[in-house]
């Protein structure tokens, strides 16, 4: 039987559903209202540059893997290998920090008085149910993010027509005066790497390109019509948070939930029920979410081949044949990580933070290579006859790559200038050493490789 080719529709929709994040997305806003001058100014800097040099990368090279392919075909195979080694640890970091928030908004409005162990094993019942989702195939995961594409479009929505809609009624919480839309050293640089981080996810729909239809217009198209959605939903969104809440109120997990609830006053007497429905729902998009990265991750972590390393992690469901020792290695990790942080720390945020911010850093690190490999590519296969490429040529290729390699530096930096403490940083270096010399071990692993294929590239003239 034929296989299911991703269509248009829903390769926007997966899109959306991969960089539109409400668990972190509310955490910026805590810069005041000048947090929107700041998404328009990134999304200018840093988010349309990044989206045009995705847009070359995935139509020209669109096989399975993404940005671990490009990153290979520039600089080799070990540099593609530990870049695609550090894009997976982000999401097995990422996740347990994801599910500690669900489980946070979930005590809040239905158990104000759970223990933090229930809320520990809520975040892993989550994080496994990701698992078996993942293990049962591409087909299902991508119909889940496309529904909570939807959901997750709705629920920004609602939350700039509510921040209007209480603005009117009760006032703001924040001044929206032509000033306060100025940003400030002080208040801004702790919240410049959320954001960036927040719109980062335009290659995942590459990472499954053989499976995308006609991928050469397909994703160009793709990458113009969701940056667009997802900067305006984000903007609005952000409005509508900070219409609620005092900027100095709001915290990275509870910032969420009490914005939603005090701007559903305007429903009045329906301030509870419509409350309800809304956060359940938006605790949907967060499952919906991992099910689009962890897919990515395990895509660019097979692609290069890690999995075939070790023989627990090169397994393969017998049922979908997917790759389900590499899915359980998540879930072990993501347990590990919640276990030991609710064992320490009771406080949900700072557990959701300490993890978060070290995936931001992890995350990033290929991004730094993925911008240079686009102009060696450019270089490289000069004979190439392109289906797709950055408008204004080499300068524009160039320009845009610049401007995104340096937004990525500035964040990795600020993540460490605005560490609450020498051991926090601490834990930054060791654990990105560590996650570099895991990396080492595992290409060097003396587990048998398969034999290279040459992966199919558009038409060439040579």
């Amino acid at each position: 039987m034929e296989e299911k080719k991703v269509s248009l529709v829903k390769s926007i929709l997966f899109t959306i559903c991969s960089v539109l994040v409400l668990d972190s997305f509310v955490a910026s806003s805590a810069i005041g209202v000048s947090s929107i001058t700041i998404w328009l100014i990134t999304t200018v800097l840093f988010f349309l540059p990044y989206g045009l040099v995705t847009a070359e990368l995935g139509s020209n090279y669109p096989g399975d893997g993404g940005i671990y392919l490009w990153i290979k075909r520039a600089f080799g195979d070990k540099i593609g290998v530990l870049n695609g080694w550090f894009y997976w640890v982000n999401v097995a970091f990422w996740m347990p920090a994801v599910f500690v928030a669900f489980s946070s908004w979930f005590s809040y409005a239905f158990m104000p008085e759970a223990s933090p162990i229930f809320l520990a094993g809520l975040a892993l019942v989550m994080c496994w149910l990701i698992v078996y989702i993942g293990i049962r195939g591409v087909d299902l995961s991508v119909t889940v993010t496309n529904i909570a594409a939807i959901f997750k479009v709705a629920v920004l929505l609602i939350f700039g027509f509510m921040g209007i809609a209480y603005a009117l009624q009760h006032g703001s919480a924040n001044d929206f005066s032509v000033a306060s839309f100025m940003p400030t050293p002080g208040n801004t640089v702790r919240y410049i790497s959320v954001i960036i981080y927040n719109l980062l996810g335009f290659e995942l729909i590459g990472s499954i390109g053989n499976q995308i239809d006609n991928p050469g217009k397909t994703i160009p198209k793709m990458t113009v019509v969701a940056g667009v959605i997802i900067s305006a939903l984000y903007i609005f969104g952000t409005y509508g948070v900070l219409v609620a809440i005092p900027a100095n109120q709001i915290d990275t997990v509870d910032g969420f939930y009490y914005a939603l609830l005090e701007l559903c006053k305007v429903f009045g007497s329906f301030q509870m029920p419509v409350f309800y429905v809304i956060i359940l729902v938006a605790m949907s998009t967060l499952i919906s979410n991992m099910v689009s990265w962890t897919l990515g991750a395990n895509e660019v972590f097979i692609a290069a081949k890690l999995d075939q390393r070790n023989r627990f992690l090169k397994h393969r469901s017998a049922k979908y044949g997917t790759p389900d020792g590499l899915y359980y290695f998540m879930g072990i990790v993501a347990t590990f990580l919640i276990i030991v942080n609710y064992a320490t720390t009771g406080d949900a945020n700072a557990i959701f933070w300490t993890i978060f911010s070290f995936s931001v850093i992890i995350l990033m690190i290929p991004y730094l290579f993925m911008f240079p490999a686009a102009i060696l590519l450019r270089k490289k296969d000069a004979t190439m006859q392109r289906i797709y490429q950055v408008p204004g040529g080499m300068t524009g290729l160039v320009v845009c790559s610049v401007l995104g390699e340096a937004c990525l530096i500035l964040s990795i930096i600020l993540m460490f200038i605005t560490a609450e403490s020498s051991f926090v940083i601490g834990t930054y270096v060791v654990g990105t050493i560590i996650t570099l010399l895991l990396g080492i071990w595992l290409y060097h692993s003396k587990e048998q490789l398969p034999k290279e294929e040459t992966p199919h590239l558009p038409d060439e003239t040579h």
